[in-house]
């Protein structure tokens, strides 16, 4: 109950309503207490050496401090392994999302034990690419299409958002890298009189919206959108709503921690066409891709 979002006092009508049992919200917050020795541990577990594929994003929590509701972000990271499992690699609070902080998350991933990681899917964040280069210099940085989307429809007025939003499909739908920049030429040509700064946007970010190209039809929308966690986060944003806000840090951990054991048991299967890409990536990667043995 509590790691479907209900509050101590709403768990404690609940038993008194459904059991006739009647218990504390003292007694109920001692029990979810155990769990913080739980989090501890998996937050510091080994990890495995190699990554393919890593989505990070951050969610915004509530909490109270010195008296105050303050904004605190969540810091959500998902590997995709070897296997083509999602797993979550674990949770980190800071006051702001930031490159700053991200770069201290990687490092403490890198101190679990990942070696290498393929792809990098971010948000805009400035600075992101070059706090995960500083960390794993290998790694393809791949922003996220539809964060970039949105981004772009953020300068267009509301009646030609659609028309906007259809124009750029071309460019991400594009067979290959160069197909892409001539449909983003076409773009600019029809629209730079009205809006020129989207197509300057892309430019500036061309490095990094492209990697994809690299890799077969099937697997570039796992690759170019950060859906996987954008959903996860979804999920556990319906659970902390009702909470308003939480009184400390510890209870906002907790209470994510159980929702994501809960959401996990869902991730059954693996990634849609892994073998595709995993051979792909053995072509394009050579010896950074583990041999299936040691996989």
């Amino acid at each position: 109950m509590y790691a479907r979002g209900m509050s101590t006092r709403e768990i404690q009508g609940h038993l008194e309503e459904i059991y006739q049992v009647e218990v504390s919200p003292t007694l109920i917050s001692n029990v979810t207490e155990e769990v913080m020795e739980e989090v501890k541990s998996w937050q510091s577990r080994p990890l495995e050496a190699v990554y393919p594929i890593v989505y990070l994003d951050a969610l915004v929590v509530k909490i109270r401090e010195a008296g105050h509701v303050r904004n605190k972000a969540i810091y959500v990271v998902i590997g995709v392994n070897m296997q083509g499992a999602k797993e979550v690699l674990g949770l980190w609070a800071g006051q702001a999302e930031g490159a700053k902080f991200w770069l201290q998350v990687l490092t403490e991933l890198k101190n679990r034990g990942v070696t290498d990681v393929f792809i990098a899917c971010v948000d805009g964040l400035k600075g992101f690419p070059e706090s995960i280069a500083t960390v794993f210099p290998e790694a393809q940085v791949q922003l996220c299409i539809v964060h970039q989307v949105r981004a772009s429809l953020n300068y267009v007025s509301w009646k030609q958002r659609k028309t906007v939003a259809g124009d750029l499909q071309p460019i991400y739908r594009a067979s290959t890298v160069e197909e892409a920049e001539q449909r983003l030429d076409e773009f600019a040509a029809k629209w730079d009189g009205t809006y020129p700064t989207i197509s300057q946007m892309w430019r500036r970010n061309w490095e990094h919206l492209t990697p994809f190209f690299a890799y077969p039809a099937e697997i570039r929308k796992v690759i170019y959108t950060t859906n996987a966690v954008e959903s996860l986060n979804m999920s556990l944003r319906k659970v902390i709503k009702t909470r308003g806000s939480f009184p400390n840090q510890e209870a906002a951990m907790k209470l994510l921690y159980l929702a994501l054991e809960h959401i996990a048991k869902k991730w059954t299967m693996p990634v849609q066409n892994w073998k595709a890409a995993l051979q792909r990536f053995a072509i394009l990667l050579g010896d950074r891709v583990p041999k299936p043995e040691a996989a």
